[in-house]
């Protein structure tokens, strides 16, 4: 599954948002500028053709729904994002988020303890 572009992610992030769409309600959903709506739809159709969006036909409309989870799709965006940019190590990752996001003392607590319950949970 390749990367998605700023568009592109829009999109999908109207479909995962409504589940279900009509051309009409994604453009309506877009941030603004607004792109004209025949980009939009061939925005749509070439998402449809790599897998990233199914439709249904009502009539001469289609109804456009995700055929990619926004879970499944973060997954492996993630995973890009981890080895482009991070080598692949968690700590270079959290590092990043300490000295650049100010993530604060707590918050990294609350993750020590999801990590710690995952692994207990693991050795169960």
């Amino acid at each position: 599954m390749r990367q998605l572009n700023e568009k592109e992610e829009a999109v999908m992030q109207v479909l995962w948002k409504l589940k279900r769409a009509f051309l009409k309600e994604i453009v309506a959903e877009l941030p603004p500028p607004p792109a004209p709506v025949t980009t939009i739809s061939s925005m749509v159709r070439k998402l449809e053709g790599e897998g990233f969006i199914g439709h249904e036909t009502f009539g001469k409309s289609n109804r456009y729904y995700p055929a990619v989870s926004k879970q499944e799709y973060r997954s492996k965006a993630f995973r890009h994002l981890m080895t482009s940019y991070f080598e692949s190590s968690a700590e270079a990752l959290l590092s990043h988020f300490v000295q650049e996001e100010e993530v604060s003392y707590g918050e990294l607590e609350a993750l020590l303890d999801k990590i710690k319950k995952q692994e207990d949970h693991d050795t169960q």
